[in-house]
């Protein structure tokens, strides 16, 4: 993380982030989208700061929340390079790979909601409103942590907290997906099913909103993630490319002429776009600009953990000490998002990045150790 911090400051970027330039441009993108909507939609200062820009904020307050799509199409596109990089899934244990997964997304995720539940005691010492959360039971402590919170009807402790358990469910059942294929099978099977799986959700899940606690109903999103990955290999057959990526363009266009959803447009035109550049990985030498853009990347889902803490008590200072005309809440919100970036560098180096470290090397010794235990 410090090298990721010197290679933007001194202009270069190390060997080590030779990464997809896209995908972090995207997830940068997406990330800020997320929290300056978060910002419009709870307030109070968004409410004072709308004399300023009425559209500007209407706008975020009523669409910015469908970057979040941008997410979507990208796990699912590494998902696929990880799991069947070729259409063929690669050998492994799923419920070894699941539980790496989980071991990724929930550590750093109940921290996150351990600092959302802080700051809401002590926003509620400041202002009275509705983004401040009650003292949490033990019973949503404990579906955060199992990641259960939205199937269990369990309130949020955050904003956007359902996003990671979905992330996880949709992760879980690619994996058994390709664990059902096996790794004999042909590698059109696994895209297939994939294809299969957007039709049910784009053509029927979707539309029901009482499926959005459940995988399927955002699969559609996730597999067109998948299916970019696959269709933009160089190294399949061109009639095999074809078939892939006219179902990447023919389901999302059905679906859109069914009913026009613009989540789902959004999820189509990213697909289309990794499908296209997804695979670019710029040299290091391309400057400054492109280790920002990767740092961005990088710390893009620490933001999207730590923002709405930092976000409610910049509302609660500012509510409390500082006057409600517009253009001292406006710069509240500015200062909001700053932090929250800040917050969320801060939050990658101190925290999501030391346990994916600690949970790395735990799995490392487990497997040299059953390694062991088998040789003797």
């Amino acid at each position: 993380m410090v090298e990721n911090v010197v290679g933007v400051v001194a202009g270069t970027a190390p060997a080590s982030q030779k990464q997809f330039v896209l995908i972090n441009l995207l997830k940068g993108l997406a990330a800020q989208l997320i929290v300056l909507h978060h910002l419009a939609f709870y307030g109070p200062m968004s409410d004072h700061a709308r004399r300023l820009a009425p559209a500007l904020v209407d706008w975020l307050y009523d669409h910015a929340r469908i970057a979040v799509q941008v997410f979507l199409v990208i796990s699912g596109f590494l998902a696929a390079k990880s799991l069947a990089p070729a259409g063929l899934p690669v050998t492994g244990n799923p419920l070894h790979r699941i539980g790496r997964r989980y071991l990724k997304l929930a550590p750093p995720f109940f921290v996150a909601m351990l600092l959302a539940v802080a700051s809401s005691s002590l926003a509620g010492n400041w202002m009275t409103h509705d983004s401040i959360s009650p003292a949490p039971t033990a019973l949503q402590l404990g579906a955060h942590a199992l990641l259960l919170h939205g199937v269990l009807g369990v309130e949020s402790l955050s904003a956007g907290a359902w996003y990671v358990a979905i992330d996880f469910q949709l992760y879980a059942l690619m994996t058994l997906l390709a664990w059902l294929c096996g790794t004999r099978a042909k590698p059109w099977l696994l895209p297939a099913l994939v294809a299969a799986g957007i039709a049910a959700s784009l053509l029927h899940v979707n539309l029901d909103a009482d499926w959005d606690v459940w995988a399927p109903y955002f699969f559609g999103s996730y597999g067109l993630g998948a299916l970019a990955w696959w269709a933009s290999d160089p190294e399949r057959r061109s009639g095999a490319n074809a078939w892939l990526l006219g179902a990447m363009l023919l389901l999302p266009s059905l679906a859109l002429l069914l009913e026009f959803r613009s989540r789902i447009a959004l999820a189509f035109a990213v697909a289309c776009a990794l499908f296209l550049f997804g695979r670019v990985r710029p040299r290091a030498s391309a400057g400054g600009v492109l280790a920002a853009v990767n740092y961005a990347g990088k710390v893009s889902f620490s933001v999207f953990l730590v923002h709405f803490p930092v976000c409610l008590l910049v509302n609660a200072a500012f509510t409390r000490f500082v006057p409600d005309g517009a253009h001292a809440q406006a710069a509240g919100m500015l200062l909001a998002w700053i932090a929250s970036l800040a917050a969320g560098a801060a939050f990658c180096r101190w925290v999501e990045t030391p346990l994916g470290a600690l949970f790395t090397r735990s799995r490392q010794m487990r497997s040299a150790q059953a390694s062991l235990a088998w040789r003797t």
